[in-house]
């Protein structure tokens, strides 16, 4: 029955500037074929599950084969490799850590292109470079599969929780192809353009969530110093026109929030590491675009002498607790 839909994909045919190959127009009517799935960590291995949860059967590979067993439990096909996934699936999702991972997972020597077949829909919800975007879809489209990027925002719970927001870049007569999945793990897809427009959104908006940490840790920190309760100080600030989402959703102080990573000494969450990463990528496109950003450029730093100082692993808004540390505390 896959065949099936995979031959009728040609029907419809779009002359597009950059190529003249049938893209894929009727991928939906085959809606519970395979989907395919790179990448079992933190994030991925819950967005995952949630395609098992709504009826799709998955087909997954990770680098580290232990994590693949929780989803082979539950009914997942495991696969040694990128290739092999593109073998078996013509719907893929990558979730992966960075730009060389990336690159490495779509054109590498056991690389999904290496299988990979026409008409083949390829979705990284990676956050990565947005140039690496355009490379990688280059890279599909002489390979005749399309590439779109659809980074995600939410961190770990909105995954598990199938509450994701995902920025989505690529050719707009392919999103609905593409919202169709994504839909199974967010609650929010929303198309930004181009290919490499997912990224620049999810690139933004982390220079945002960092800059918003470290002010509220910032703050946090001075008013329990001017003896306030930081139980009450949120209450106030959530209540008043500094309300954000680190003091509402996700405050950094440990206590005063149940369920967030600084009740759980900082552990599971959005990596500190991650961060910096993200902020590396902000830091790279603004210079390329040479675009100021003091302000992301402060808490780039900041981020990655908090790596060095033993809190790569700790989630990001620990950031109160180095503050506090630093100040001799």
């Amino acid at each position: 029955m896959a065949a099936l839909f995979r031959g009728s994909r040609n029907i419809w045919l779009r002359w597009n500037k950059h190529a003249d190959f049938a893209y894929v127009s009727l991928r939906s009517m085959a809606s519970k074929t395979p989907v395919g799935f790179i990448g079992l960590g933190n994030m991925g291995s819950p967005m995952a599950r949630n395609l098992l949860k709504n009826g799709y059967p998955v087909i997954a590979t990770d680098v580290f084969p232990e994590s693949c067993k929780e989803l082979q439990d539950i009914g997942a096909q495991v696969v040694d490799s990128p290739a092999d996934v593109a073998d078996r699936a013509d719907r893929i999702i990558t979730m992966l850590p960075s730009s060389p991972n990336v690159i490495e997972v779509y054109t590498g020597p056991n690389g999904i292109l290496k299988k990979v077949k026409k008409g083949t829909l390829l979705i990284d919800s990676s956050t990565i470079d947005p140039a690496v975007s355009k490379e990688m879809a280059k890279a599909a489209e002489k390979m005749g599969a399309v590439f779109m990027d659809a980074p995600v925002s939410g961190g770990v719970g909105a995954a598990s929780l199938a509450k994701l927001t995902f920025m989505v870049g690529g050719l707009e007569e392919e999103y609905e192809a593409a919202q169709e999945l994504l839909t199974c793990m967010g609650a929010n897809v929303v198309y930004c353009g181009q290919v490499g427009t997912g990224q620049a959104a999810k690139i933004c908006n982390n220079m945002l969530l960092a800059i918003g940490m470290i002010g509220t840790a910032e703050t946090m920190n001075l008013g329990i110093r001017l003896g306030l309760d930081p139980k009450l100080l949120t209450k106030i600030l959530n209540m008043s026109s500094g309300r954000c989402w680190s003091s509402d959703k996700y405050n950094p102080v440990p206590g005063v929030m149940e369920g967030v990573p600084s009740s759980n000494n900082y552990q599971g969450g959005f990596g500190t590491t991650l961060m910096a990463k993200d902020l590396g990528l902000a830091q790279n496109t603004a210079t390329n675009t040479k675009t100021p950003i003091p302000l992301g450029s402060l808490a780039h730093q900041i981020y990655r002498v908090m790596c060095s100082r033993g809190y790569a692993n700790k989630d990001f808004s620990s950031i109160f607790q180095f503050l506090r540390e630093e100040e001799g505390q």
